[in-house]
């Protein structure tokens, strides 16, 4: 599937106590076409448990046939879809509805599961991609179901938990957790810069400069192609750099030193405008969820 991996990865309803390679993980798709894959397993939904030790890993850009929710337990993963960079922290997911092209890096220590919903199947879900929150409800139908054996019953009970847990995942509430990136090249070599060190104090004429445009040809070239102004751009990719950290265990007054803020409680200020939560309480109610 053009993914570059290393460490142990444990696949779902692999034997118990087996170690799969990444290959075998793989092996439970098709090529339909050049970077498009479905699953090898005909069933209106299919949930599959992922399990990372160490290592980590990254696709080449792809798509699949069915729409896929990806759910993580704990660790760290990062998508790029929708001219967006989305991040998926624990106990968060990322819905990626059928044909959308992704890509995906991720770390250990990692635990998740990816859902793979058949086109037809539940055709009131988003049709754009997003960053969902998940009830505690519909993570026990997932983890249940991922239990199952891949070729499982179309009737009766299991038939049933599938049909739940598509009521379940209708509900789910979006959570913001994307960052829209643009396409342009300049753009593009701002955002790179502005990544790489996000503490940096400049001002918007002298990043415009740096790309060589004027001031306001950036925050034009920034709205026309993100929807955001300068200002609110970089706050939300503070917020994805904040959210990224913390899943890594980092402390507040640090996160907040790494992204230039004079004092914890003035990134405190802002992490919970725009989450409306501070940051220690996000990271908590999150980790405290059971594993």
């Amino acid at each position: 599937m053009g993914w570059a991996f290393s460490g142990d990865v444990q696949v779902a309803n692999e034997p118990r106590g087996a170690v799969a390679s990444f290959e075998s993980l793989a092996s439970r798709f098709a090529l339909e076409a050049r970077g498009r894959w479905t699953t090898a397993v005909a069933r209106p939904v299919n949930a599959i448990g992922l399990s990372m030790a160490s290592g980590g890993l990254e696709s080449e850009p792809h798509a699949h046939r069915e729409s896929q929710l990806m759910y993580l337990v704990r660790g760290e993963l990062i998508c790029e879809a929708s001219s967006a960079l989305w991040i998926v922290p624990p106990q968060s997911a990322l819905w990626i509805p059928a044909s959308v092209t992704h890509r995906i890096r991720a770390s250990a220590p990692l635990e998740g599961y990816s859902v793979f919903v058949e086109p037809g199947a539940a055709p009131s879900l988003p049709q754009d991609c997003c960053a969902v929150s998940v009830t505690p409800l519909f993570r026990e139908l997932l983890l249940r179901l991922a239990a199952r054996p891949a070729l499982y019953d179309l009737d009766g009970p299991d038939a049933r938990l599938v049909g739940v847990l598509l009521d379940e995942l209708a509900t789910v509430s979006i959570e913001k957790h994307r960052l829209p990136m643009p396409t342009d090249p300049r753009l593009r070599r701002l955002v790179d810069a502005m990544t790489a060190d996000p503490a940096i104090g400049v001002t918007t004429k002298t990043w415009a400069k740096r790309i060589g445009v004027s001031e306001r040809t950036l925050n034009r070239l920034l709205v026309e192609e993100t929807g955001l102004s300068f200002g609110r751009w970089r706050q939300q990719l503070h917020i994805i750099l904040a959210i990224q950290k913390l899943s890594r265990g980092a402390a507040v007054q640090s996160v907040a030193l790494d992204l230039g803020y004079e004092s914890a409680s003035s990134f405190v200020t802002m992490f919970r405008k725009a989450l409306g939560t501070s940051p220690a309480r996000y990271m908590a109610s999150r980790l405290a969820m059971p594993a």
